[in-house]
């Protein structure tokens, strides 16, 4: 890997949605929120895993959720309020939301794994990480192709992890081991950001970890929360678990050392 954003050694814990769990480091945080990323880097991660959404405003809004109903029991969408509205809502723990601008300022020595998950976030995440200088401690993704290159595109040298499209044809040329396709459907990322399944196909088996690494990239798992799998994908080679439970994958990473 190139950049700054993979200097930290192997294998990577990322917290998803920061560390909203109730445990014994955090009370339940609201997910996505200062509160939740202050918890999980609390614990010792060095990965924050988010989500953005654009506001009313044009503001990168820091919410996995197109709408507030599940976390604020309002019937809206996010792109509904300004930023200011948004950070005035009560999500618990004396949170509202927060911008991405916010988020990086709050932790400027934290690398953030960006997920852009509408349209109308990706300029404005754009123009908080240039804000921010923040371009070598962010990873830039998307189910979307479209979005993701939309965003790296004007983000020379940014990490980032392939889109739905883009992994579907490197999944399907690693199952038929042609290397070469492998390798040129993913010349233009660093990782994969993969669940266990992909449909009927599985992803996380020797071969295919072994088949993506060589085409040089890496590979991050979702959302694994038990200590069992945790150590089973570590055995198995993967560089990355994406958790909602850092206290436990830290603690699965304490006990491998």
């Amino acid at each position: 890997m190139v950049t700054a954003y993979f200097e930290p050694g192997l294998p990577r814990v990322f917290a998803h949605r920061g560390l909203a769990a109730a445990t014994e480091a955090s009370a339940g945080a609201p997910e996505n929120t200062l509160l939740s990323f202050a918890a999980a880097l609390g614990v010792g991660v060095s990965y924050i895993e988010t989500d953005v959404h654009g506001s009313r405003d044009g503001v990168a809004v820091v919410s996995h959720d197109p709408d507030l109903t599940r976390l604020a029991g309002i019937q809206s969408a996010v792109s509904d309020y300004t930023m200011a509205e948004l950070r005035g809502i009560d999500l618990g723990f004396d949170q509202g939301f927060c911008s991405l601008a916010e988020a990086l300022d709050a932790f400027p020595e934290t690398r953030f794994n960006i997920d852009l998950k509408s349209a109308d976030a990706v300029q404005p995440a754009v123009d908080a990480i240039r804000s921010a200088n923040a371009a070598d401690r962010v990873l830039v993704t998307s189910f979307s192709e479209a979005r993701r290159l939309a965003a790296v595109r004007q983000l020379p040298g940014v990490a980032t992890s392939a889109g739905a499209t883009r992994f579907a044809a490197a999944l399907g040329a690693g199952k038929l081991a042609l290397a070469p396709v492998l390798r040129r459907t993913l010349r233009a990322v660093d990782c994969v950001q993969v669940p266990m399944k992909y449909g009927p196909l599985s992803i996380a088996t020797p071969p295919m970890i072994r088949r993506l690494h060589g085409a040089g990239v890496e590979v991050h798992v979702w959302t694994i929360n038990d200590e069992p799998t945790m150590h089973a994908l570590l055995d198995l080679g993967v560089d990355g678990l994406v958790t909602d439970r850092a206290d436990l994958a830290m603690k699965v990473l304490g006990e491998r050392r």
